[in-house]
């Protein structure tokens, strides 16, 4: 009888070791070596066999560049994070929590791409679930065809006989290959099932979606090589207390990697936000401390979203600090610099933030914002609704120039704001007589204090 060959893979990252360790060299994490049947001895050793054709060095000046090919998705929004399209030959791949809407997103997506034919293969749910969606959705197309399998022999028994112009695979983690022992969802099986669908993208010039789970850290199960092995990564997030959803380009080998696009859950599926700082700042019949508009950018597109601070004597002996879609340490930075450059007495107080919307921002125009909705709500003063603030801030608390000020400055304005502050340092070169808001710059923490509240 044919000896088993079994190796040790970490959950972490992917690291294979021939026997148990209990700290992984490669990061350093403890306790995550499982051992996986992978292969039996017999097999055939796979590989190139020799006679078979090599591929050659070719100097860079004999190749010809030729635009790739793209396939309008039927959606403004993933067009954008796309790239412009999808590209054929392409292999991208969704992550997102459990009940987030990737199903739905993809499903969507191929109800809509009517004249190609598309094949949607379910691991996860009966062919019964996902006709109640596509009902719900309420878009018919003739061209969209499910399949509920897992094991990928029958997967391309049925591509070969249907010829999919787009093939999407819900999920990775479902599938198995009969070329290992190990189980489904294990770390080889993923692997494997991965690299038979990029080889079959690549040799078929069809692109494949396939859809991914997440660990409990955020990060997409399995080897950290399966997002090597794809051509796109999309990370679909928001918070599910509300309506909206971030889709967001991790990785683009076909475009660029900072591009967003939004959409707003509904009953009927997911809806395209083709204004978003619209939706993302509140409507309020009177003034209130503690809010502060940012002008930040996405990608290629401004926002403009609601900053929201509550500063207020720490009940404890130590003080609370908590930052919603915001970086926490970068909030605690701030108010160092409120402390030691301005005089505010914060370290007793305990001090909230929250980005209106459940949508999380990493922008460095958003500092000036922040501080100055931490500013009015220290001093319980409500700033003007029809101000918005676009400016990094500095360790000696001076007001840093920012990039794409026009295009902050031509979003706020079309959303009908009055005024707009900005470092001082981004207006050279500025012409304010181009726009009808009124337009400020400031040199440091002092100013805005001035410019705000007298």
């Amino acid at each position: 009888m044919a000896k088993t060959k079994t190796v040790f893979y970490c959950q972490n990252c992917g690291y294979q070791a021939s026997k148990w360790l209990g700290k992984c060299p490669a990061c350093g994490e403890w306790n995550t070596f499982v051992e996986e049947v992978i292969s039996k001895a017999d097999d055939k050793k796979k590989g190139v066999k020799k006679g078979d054709k090599k591929a050659k060095p070719v100097p860079i000046g004999e190749i010809t560049s030729e635009k790739e090919d793209r396939i309008n998705t039927q959606s403004t929004e993933l067009n954008r994070v796309l790239g412009g399209g999808l590209v054929s030959g392409s292999v991208v791949l969704v992550g997102g929590e459990p009940g987030i809407g990737k199903s739905t997103l993809l499903l969507q997506t191929a109800l809509k791409m009517k004249g190609h034919r598309i094949l949607y293969v379910s691991g996860e749910e009966s062919l019964q679930q996902i006709k109640m969606r596509a009902d719900r959705i309420g878009i018919q197309n003739e061209s969209c065809f499910l399949l509920n399998e897992t094991f990928t022999t029958d997967i391309f028994k049925q591509i070969e006989s249907l010829e999919p112009d787009i093939l999407i695979i819900d999920s990775i983690q479902t599938l198995y290959s009969d070329t290992l022992e190990s189980s489904p969802g294990s770390i080889s099986q993923i692997r494997e099932t991965a690299g038979e669908l990029m080889r079959f993208a690549k040799t078929t010039q069809v692109p494949v979606f396939l859809i991914g789970h997440i660990t409990k850290e955020g990060n997409l199960a399995g080897p950290k090589v399966l997002e090597h092995m794809v051509d796109t990564v999309l990370q679909f997030e928001g918070d599910r207390h509300y309506g909206f959803r971030i889709l967001r380009s991790m990785k683009n080998r076909f475009g660029s990697t900072s591009e967003l696009g939004i959409f707003e859950m509904h009953a009927g599926g997911l809806r395209e936000v083709q204004n978003p700082s619209d939706v993302l700042l509140s409507q309020r019949d009177e003034a209130t401390s503690g809010i502060a508009i940012a002008a930040m950018i996405e990608g290629q597109r401004p926002l403009l979203i609601e900053t929201q601070a509550l500063v207020t004597q720490a009940a404890y002996g130590t003080p609370q600090r908590s930052a919603t879609g915001f970086d926490l340490r970068r909030m605690n930075m701030l108010l160092a610099v409120l402390e030691k450059r301005s005089g505010f007495k914060l370290g007793t107080k305990d001090v909230f933030l929250n980005i209106a919307g459940g949508i999380r921002v990493d922008d460095p125009a958003i500092d000036l914002a922040v501080v100055a909705a931490i500013l009015s709500s220290t001093e319980d003063l409500a700033i003007d609704s029809q101000v918005c603030f676009a400016a990094e801030v500095g360790l000696s608390g001076e007001i840093r120039a920012v990039t794409r000020v026009e295009n902050r400055i031509t979003e706020a304005e079309k959303l009908g704001f009055d005024k707009i502050i900005l470092s001082k340092y981004s207006l050279k070169g500025l012409d304010k007589k181009q726009h009808q808001i009124e337009i400020v710059g400031i040199g440091n923490i002092e100013d805005l204090l001035q410019e705000l509240f007298g």
